[in-house]
């Protein structure tokens, strides 16, 4: 339920579109019998300042998030596209803490044109992100200060108690290639 990990590319050589949909695919385990992932897609200025953008409520909102509970993986296989994995939401799957499983997360769609000399990341973390500690903003009919995902976050502790989800998760990275992150790049002309 921490801030995970980011995976960070090199500078792009040049200026890059990225139009459409994003997926992570990532294969976890967690001691725990579930486990909440929160995907989320950045860039970072050459001086590594991550760049937000005003969103719909929050002014300071990343380039696109996605989110899943582990035990809510199961894939409806007709309706799912690799750059669109759709949930099915009919069977609750439990983990077995320790035994790896396979997660398709949906990223939601953007169009951003990243310049030449920034970076694009992918952060993999426990619980919702956020763009610094503290803002200082907050909207009049909400309880939450605004930190990057807007009012509406994932840390009641009657849908997330730490016995199912305070456990240590693990990403596991190997040559299978299974853990990856498909993003809609858009050739130049």
């Amino acid at each position: 339920m921490d801030d995970g990990a980011t995976f960070l590319s090199r500078p792009l050589t040049e200026e890059t579109e990225i139009t459409g949909p994003l997926a992570v695919y990532l294969r976890i385990s967690s001691s725990t019998k579930d486990a909440d992932i929160f995907v989320v897609f950045r860039v970072f200025s050459p001086d590594l300042r991550e760049v937000t953008f005003a969103g719909a409520i929050d002014p300071h909102t990343p380039v696109a998030q996605g989110w899943l509970r582990a035990s809510h993986r199961k894939l409806d296989e007709t309706l799912s596209r690799p750059h669109r994995p759709y949930h099915s939401h009919d069977e609750v799957q439990r983990l077995q803490p320790g035994y790896p499983v396979d997660l398709a997360i949906e990223i939601w769609p953007t169009s951003i044109v990243v310049p030449k000399g920034h970076r694009i990341a992918l952060s993999i973390r426990g619980r919702d992100y956020q763009w610094q500690a503290t803002t200082g903003l907050k909207l009049s009919n909400f309880k939450n200060e605004l930190l990057g995902c807007g009012p509406f976050l994932h840390d009641d502790p009657r849908d997330r108690p730490q016995r199912l989800f305070g456990g240590m998760t693990t990403l596991h990275i190997d040559g299978s290639g299974f853990s990856h992150v498909l993003v809609p790049i858009v050739a130049s002309h």
